[in-house]
């Protein structure tokens, strides 16, 4: 990956959790998104925590299997 001026590599594609095998609904409605590859439960959906708290993207993310939305609908 090319670096910019700054020498830090340009950011990865976001990680979206709606997408993902991960993302767990949580029985707590302070903290509704529940992260079952880390472990947490949070109000923000969590790869938008683990990219504050770790400046990186998600490295848990898999992929939902086609169909899976449509099945619940």
């Amino acid at each position: 990956m090319a670096a910019n001026i700054s020498g830090r590599a340009p950011p990865a594609a976001p990680v979206h959790c709606r997408q993902c095998v991960h993302l767990a609904t949580s029985w707590d409605p302070r903290l509704p998104h529940s992260c079952r590859f880390y472990g947490f439960k949070s109000r923000a959906l969590p790869s938008v925590e683990v990219l504050r708290l770790d400046g990186e993207p998600c490295q848990g993310f898999i992929g939902k299997p086609p169909g899976v939305s449509e099945i619940r609908r």
